[in-house]
């Protein structure tokens, strides 16, 4: 289905059956289906929101100094990776930003903007919204005719939890430049690596010592629980960063002066991300079991926050329509692609009372088997 203006129908939309289902459980329903917080915003970052709180004016669209800094303080002490901070940009939350790249970067009709054949719709989405045509390849040498002005990696991957090693992007980089092409990585898991440490786009390894033609894309949603304030930023090749600069200051785009403050707390205060990082590890560790006892069987999944699994004798509307009469929802893996169609998608982002709940009632269907 596609509506008015050329977009695909919401895929979430398509849930509400399976919701309703899975809402009739008499203990309630667990929805992992989406990936949005639910454990409190910390302290520091609530705090830092409330001093700031009386913001009359404009905020700037290139953001605090204060930020800027401590986005680079925060890649390099975290990551490994040295920006000037004058090649960081806030953004009103990532998905906005993933949305009108393409629109900002002038692409239009005969350009293509290249994603993973398992990815987000927004990168589909954002295409299509400036006239581009999307293609989902993760092998680049199968792109097709026209030119090629976008590649969009995602790694760690929603939904799949894969992380690509530095040897990967290194290709991919040097791929797009020999191209001409800007490479654009979704990194707003990257500190949620459980089996190794998930390497960004900039990091020496993957790009040679040189941001050009890169932009690394990071949010505040998932490390600190901020997804409400819309806070995320952008950083990399200088010169794009002022091209987008330029062009979000005439559009308005700025993010308001009291969020400005809160992301410093967040990224200046590593505490709080290490202990969220702690509680999604120990959700983690009790779902897994859980749904491979009840036989669904757990792939990839080395990052993130989700699980990506597959039943043998289900297709993944098959696997949701189970679930949720266990009262279980979660999202069939046909929303991010073809070959998603045999999985489902598991958010960790319920309660420990809630994933509780779920492990029960999973157990209760590996008992039944």
């Amino acid at each position: 289905m596609v509506t008015t203006a050329g977009l695909p129908a919401y895929p979430w939309d398509s849930l509400t059956a399976a919701a309703e289902l899975a809402g009739a459980h008499p203990d309630g329903i667990v929805d992992l289906s989406v990936g949005t917080p639910v454990d409190p915003v910390p302290d520091v970052v609530q705090a830092a929101l409330r001093t700031a709180g009386n913001s009359p004016g404009y905020p700037a669209t290139a953001g605090t100094p204060a930020l800027r800094e401590a986005a680079a303080g925060w890649l390099a002490r975290r990551h490994g990776v040295e920006v000037d901070p004058a090649a960081v940009l806030p953004v009103i939350g990532t998905k906005e930003f993933i949305a009108w790249l393409p629109t900002l970067l002038g692409c239009g009709a005969g350009d293509v903007v290249v994603h993973p054949e398992l990815a987000y719709p927004t990168y589909d989405a954002g295409a299509r919204l400036a006239g581009a045509t999307p293609v989902a390849a993760d092998g680049l040498v199968a792109v097709g005719p026209g030119r090629v002005r976008l590649v969009w990696l995602n790694s760690p991957s929603n939904p799949t939890g894969r992380v690509l090693p530095p040897e990967h992007l290194r290709k991919v980089v040097g791929w797009a430049r020999d191209r001409g092409a800007i490479v654009a990585s979704d990194e707003c898991y990257i500190d949620l690596g459980w089996q190794g440490q998930p390497a960004s786009i900039l990091h020496p390894d993957a790009c040679a010592g040189s941001p050009a033609g890169l932009l690394a894309v990071h949010s505040l949603s998932k490390r600190s629980n901020m997804a409400g304030y819309r806070a995320g930023f952008v950083a990399g090749d200088p010169g794009l960063i002022a091209q987008l600069l330029e062009i979000r200051k005439h559009a308005g785009m700025m993010m308001p002066a009291p969020v400005q403050a809160a992301v410093v707390a967040a990224l200046t205060d590593d505490e709080h991300a290490d202990d969220q990082r702690a509680r999604y590890a120990a959700r983690r560790a009790r779902l897994w079991p859980a749904l491979e006892s009840a036989g669904w069987a757990v792939e990839e999944s080395a990052a993130g926050l989700y699980l990506w699994a597959t039943h043998p004798g289900l297709d993944g509307w098959s696997s949701v329509q189970r679930l949720a009469e266990a009262g279980i929802l979660v999202a069939p893996g046909a929303f991010y692609g073809p070959r998603g169609v045999r999985h489902i998608r598991v958010a960790l982002t319920a309660t420990d009372e809630r994933i509780g709940a779920a492990v029960s009632r999973l157990a209760r269907l590996a008992a039944a088997a």
